[in-house]
């Protein structure tokens, strides 16, 4: 187990320590957005709050949510709280559901999110010299930039990849003997792949870090065993500032580390806004204590999680628990009356020896009525009764689908869409 930090001080801090931190960070937060930013004023005063009125952790409650909604309104930056000549950089998502959602910087946010990058680096068992193929497009997408401004912080050697070109990035793993890979959970999938068609090995390569998509146990365990290495789950997104910006599990693999020094994180159900008992499923709301150009003031992400440890682990942090992204409120999929989440799919389909790792789950409506297909790819010793046996044991219901051989199915080089709606 790697024993390795990037700020000892402050991933081992007392509970009492990070606690005292975060109420004089929230104090600080609430009070800059207010006095700086119309929109947020607007929504406190809708809610009847004041800064002052945030006198222990337990008043975050009274503070307004935020969501994707706010961002996209106020596309492109109205809801930014220093002035345009203290930016420094911007990333946004990709839109591909409408108005982008827009993260701004200042120079002090870029080394935030550097430092937070940094300490996943070092939890996951870099060291300073290590070489680091970043995977992840360069661009408006932050993962790039963001693995990147990390690896500066933590001095390792960067192989800036972006993505794309799978043999190429095989070749380069290999020449520059590689240690750290860096990608979405999808591409570690397809590098895979590549090497066996290439009947490539990587003995160099000990460290995955993978994020933007759900990671399932069964995914991870195809990865560590195709690529020999120990994977971790990153977590991060652009309205919380890219990246790696909340945290990452450990060696430990017991739970996501969230960065408590510069996040605070609630865990609501979704009908009450009200917080759920540590160990239950809610969804996950962020506020950021410690950004200057646009910090979200509980923010409701759609993920899925629970509080699963807020002892201080075998690691050594310190820092909250919380367990891998389960789906999001959004994504829960309805038919024939029985609610799933594509991760149930992936965990039962990943069960069957010979299926390969690309499926799709297609949404039908059919004279009004939604039904579902499941196409999944395989070898020729698995059938369609093996796979529909499987499914309905984990559904409830057998739903539609056809078995396709390995690389039958459509592949993307970034992040890999698994859901398709047809009409």
């Amino acid at each position: 187990m790697s024993n390795n930090f990037f700020k000892k001080e402050a991933e081992t801090a007392s509970l009492d320590s990070i606690r005292n931190h975060q109420l004089e960070k929230l104090k600080l937060i609430t009070n800059h957005v207010y006095s700086s930013n119309a929109a947020y004023k607007k929504l406190f005063d809708a809610k009847g709050v004041h800064p002052k009125d945030i006198k222990t952790l337990d008043d975050i409650v009274k503070l307004p949510f935020t969501n994707k909604d706010a961002f996209r309104e106020s596309y492109p930056i109205n809801l930014c709280c220093v002035e345009k000549n203290q930016l420094a950089e911007m990333h946004m998502s990709s839109g591909s559901t409408g108005t982008p959602v827009v993260m701004p910087y200042t120079l002090a946010d870029i080394g935030q999110w550097a430092d937070c990058m940094a300490r996943c680096y070092y939890m996951a068992g870099a060291e300073k010299g290590d070489t680091v193929q970043i995977t992840p497009s360069f661009g408006l997408f932050n993962g790039g930039f963001g693995m990147y401004h990390g690896a500066r912080a933590a001095e390792l050697f960067i192989v800036p990849t972006g993505a794309g070109n799978t043999q190429r990035q095989i070749k380069l793993a290999k020449d520059f003997k590689t240690k750290v890979l860096t990608g979405v959970v999808s591409y570690g999938i397809r590098i895979m792949e590549v090497m066996e068609e290439m009947k490539e090995k990587l003995p160099d390569l000990k460290i995955g870090i993978f994020g933007a998509e759900i990671f399932s146990e069964s995914i991870r365990k195809k990865i560590e065993a195709g690529l020999g290495i120990e994977t971790f789950d990153i977590y991060g997104m652009t309205e919380t500032g890219g990246v790696g910006t909340l945290g990452m599990d450990c060696c430990a693999r017991s739970g996501i580390h969230i960065w408590e020094d510069h996040y605070y994180i609630e865990v609501l159900d979704k009908e009450t806004n009200k917080p759920v008992q540590d160990g239950q499923f809610g969804e996950l709301t962020i506020t950021s204590l410690t950004r200057q150009a646009l910090p979200v003031i509980r923010f409701r992400t759609g993920d899925l999680s629970k509080i699963i440890s807020r002892e201080k682990c075998s690691c050594g942090r310190t820092h909250v628990r919380i367990a891998p992204i389960t789906g999001r409120v959004d994504d829960m999929l309805i038919v024939k009356g029985v609610n799933f989440f594509p991760r149930q799919v992936e965990q039962a389909l990943l069960q069957i020896p010979g299926v390969g790792s690309n499926y799709q789950i297609i949404m039908e409506e059919i004279d009004g009525v939604q039904d579902v297909r499941i196409n999944v790819e395989a070898d020729s010793s698995v059938t369609g009764y093996t796979v529909e046996k499987v499914l309905k044991e984990t559904l409830g219901f057998s739903p539609k689908g056809d078995v396709f051989p390995i690389g039958g199915l459509p592949r993307q080089e970034g992040k890999a869409q698994r859901v398709f709606y047809k009409k």
